[in-house]
């Protein structure tokens, strides 16, 4: 799986989004070290804090069919109708960087046809709190 095709799948994730309160449709797509692909959209629900994004719709899916572990993530796709490329949220980066390796790539599309901006998960985040933290 490229990351044109990643991007296009992001792009197509993103028409199912339920935005009815900001009208902010996002889609996302992750692949996991096996080759599978995940797709995420938003969904916005009356009172805010319940609402979830696209990037965790799509990872939480690839958790709870058994395809992603810690280290597995290799790479997430973010699909917006914006004239700058959207970034992951705070809490998405955070929860990106449970799941990511050295080497995941983060891809931000425009459009749905290209990738618009690449970045390694570290750039967004270079300063993670992280599982490593934690003593056993």
């Amino acid at each position: 799986m490229n990351a044109e095709q990643l991007v296009k799948q992001a792009w197509q994730a993103r028409k199912s989004a339920y935005a009815p309160y900001s009208g902010f449709r996002v889609g996302a797509s992750v692949l996991t070290q096996n080759g599978q692909v995940f797709l995420g959209c938003n969904v916005e629900v009356a009172s805010y804090g319940g609402t979830i994004c696209a990037e965790r719709v799509a990872i939480n899916s690839a958790v709870a069919a058994g395809a992603l572990n810690p280290g597995e993530l290799m790479a997430v796709a973010v699909a917006a109708d914006t004239d700058e490329p959207t970034a992951p949220c705070g809490i998405c980066r955070q929860t990106i960087e449970e799941f990511a390796n050295e080497s995941t790539l983060i891809y931000m599309t425009r459009d749905g046809e290209h990738v618009s901006l690449q970045v390694k998960h570290r750039e967004l985040l270079p300063f993670s709190f992280n599982r490593r933290q934690f003593r056993p």
